[in-house]
This record gives C-alpha cells, sequence and structure tokens, in this order.
C-alpha cells in the first residue's frame, strides 16, 4: 500500500508573548517558537490545531 501524504501547516510567530500568561508562553515553546517572526512546520493534526487556537492572536497559520 502506499503511504498517504500528511499535510504539513506553516506557523509564524507574529506578536510578542509579553505580557500573556504562562501557559500561552508554554504553548508557544512547546511549538518550537522562541522569536518574532520564527516559521515553523508541524504535521497538521487535531493537537496541533488546539495549540493553534490557544494562541492564535500571537501567531498566523499556513496551509503548505
Amino acid at each position: 500500500m502506499a503511504k498517504k501524504k500528511q499535510n504539513r501547516i506553516k506557523i509564524t510567530l507574529v506578536r510578542s508573548p509579553i505580557g500573556y500568561p504562562k501557559k500561552q508562553k508554554a504553548t508557544l515553546k512547546a511549538m518550537g517558537l522562541r522569536k518574532l517572526n520564527q516559521v515553523v512546520e508541524h504535521k497538521d493534526t487535531d493537537v496541533m490545531r488546539g495549540m493553534i487556537d490557544k494562541v492564535s492572536h500571537l501567531v498566523t497559520v499556513d496551509e503548505a
């Protein structure tokens, strides 16, 4: 059987997490985002979508 290709998403940190709760900062760290305008690529899973929802005001998402 052929393997099904997993969709990927690109996440960019566009606002500073300074002044936001520690949980939101921890979510960004878990996603691999540290610096402004940094871009990370992850698999498009329900878990990642939930993390994006928690910090949607700080990041932008591009379907890759």
